[in-house]
């Protein structure tokens, strides 16, 4: 009955004038049009984002004349990433609210380890980009990246996510991480913990253990099979084509040495914040 009734009201709304109607969806989202059946240029030109990037060759399909319709091409948009021309950034748009979303890959950031102690990993399958970095031990391990305010869609509320896997024989995972997103001037700190499971774990002088009452950040695990953690949010304001969103992730330098292997970054992903 709840079905009939769903298609009753898409009919009724298809039955708008093509001006009203584009007035009306472009109020609500993507999802709520498809769930209305529109099919307007009109009504899906308004989800699709302005100065959307340019993607790598072959990364969307050739389709045959007459070329795709709005609704046809915001819905491979945002079916999954797409690699950007370097191959080093993905793309693409969420479903519900139409903004950009990317993901930065490991050769995208900026690693600091004091040891130099990681190495490249190639992977396929799990990821669209073509190499992760491990870390393998260190005293002081730091992850940086940037993406400039004006790749993001404009008046909208974004996170950063590190997206990691952790191997079951980590260590020095465990304890407090710092984590820092800024942009225009203004910056947020929080501390996080990219391994809560504490095993084969130990501290050294210097090192903050995890404690108990939730005012540290702890990682989820992803459909995709990855871990992500939630390394701050931030507004992008509408104009902002100067600016920069940066973020980090810092492990501070312990009292001794500690081992950090085991931690595997496939990159930063930014998207619109779920309220």
């Amino acid at each position: 009955m709840a079905m009939e009734e769903e298609e009753a009201a898409a009919c009724e709304i298809a039955r708008l004038p093509e001006e009203l109607l584009v007035e009306v969806l472009s109020l609500t989202g993507p999802r709520d049009a498809s769930r209305a059946a529109a099919d307007s240029d009109a009504v899906w030109s308004r989800f699709l984002p302005r100065g959307l990037p340019r993607l790598a060759r072959r990364e969307l399909p050739r389709s045959p004349p007459p070329p795709p319709s709005r609704k046809a091409h915001f819905l491979r948009l945002s079916a999954g990433p797409l690699l950007l021309p370097r191959k080093l950034m993905s793309m693409w748009l969420d479903r519900e609210k139409g903004a950009k979303c990317y993901m930065l890959s490991a050769r995208a950031l900026q690693i600091v380890n004091l040891t130099h102690s990681w190495r490249w990993i190639s992977l396929t399958g799990s990821s669209r980009f073509s190499e992760v970095v491990e870390f393998l031990k260190g005293y002081r391990v730091e992850v940086c990246g940037k993406i400039p305010c004006k790749m993001l869609s404009g008046n909208s509320n974004y996170a950063a996510y590190i997206v990691f896997v952790v191997a079951e024989d980590s260590c020095g995972l465990a304890s407090v991480w710092v984590a820092t997103v800024g942009v225009g001037g203004r910056q947020s700190t929080r501390q996080v913990c990219l391994d809560s499971s504490n095993r084969n774990d130990y501290y050294y002088e210097g090192e903050i253990e995890v404690p108990q009452d939730g005012s540290v950040i702890l990682p989820q695990e992803r459909a995709d099979g990855w871990m992500e953690l939630e390394l701050g949010e931030f507004y992008n304001q509408e104009g902002n084509n100067q600016g920069e969103v940066c973020f980090s992730l810092v492990k501070p330098k312990a009292g001794r040495w500690l081992s950090n292997g085991g931690l595997v970054i496939q990159g930063i992903e930014i998207r619109p914040k779920i309220s």
